[in-house]
């Protein structure tokens, strides 16, 4: 894929910020723009706003607990080998 040089002008704090953004995540400012062009043809638009894959704070609350539950080994099934055990297991 051949490369070609861009010059665009943008506000210098938000430049910086989303550099130091992209350094601790080891991304280079090229590659971001480059995702977001790509996302933006891929996609026929651009969004703006919050992520519409934000939970809810209840489901934030029940994964905590399903989270502490796996943790102590609370309200797990055990392992089966065969449906036959599986089955039992179920039906006790």
């Amino acid at each position: 894929m051949s490369k070609v040089a861009v010059s665009i002008k943008i506000d210098k704090e938000v430049k910086e910020k989303t550099q130091k953004m992209l350094k601790k995540m080891g991304l280079p400012f090229s590659t971001f723009i480059n995702a977001q062009l790509h996302q933006f043809t891929e996609n026929k638009g651009v969004y703006f706003g919050e992520p519409s894959y934000k939970m809810s704070k209840g489901l934030e609350k029940t994964l905590k607990r399903v989270e502490a539950d796996y943790k102590n080994g609370k309200n797990m099934s055990p392992v089966f080998d065969n449906a036959k055990d599986a089955i039992e297991w179920l039906n006790s």
